[in-house]
């Protein structure tokens, strides 16, 4: 399974038919030593704890900034 960090965007496909992706923010990682775990703030601007199962996310890296020359 990926690893987040805080900043990186993630999605959160729908097991039911006709619902939406669910999508947001990673705020903080969280390291129980039980596995990882994220505090997500989502687009609807909910925000909770969520600990993911394989295949349950996709991690899309937060974008870098290009030096400026």
């Amino acid at each position: 399974m990926a690893h987040g960090n805080v900043g990186d965007r993630v999605v959160v496909e729908s097991e039911r038919t006709g619902r939406s992706a669910r999508e947001g923010v990673i705020l903080e990682v969280l390291d129980t030593g039980e596995g990882i775990h994220y505090r997500i703030k989502w687009d609807d601007g909910h925000e909770s704890t969520f600990f993911p199962s394989a295949g349950s996310i996709s991690i899309i890296p937060k974008a870098t900034k290009e030096a400026v020359p």
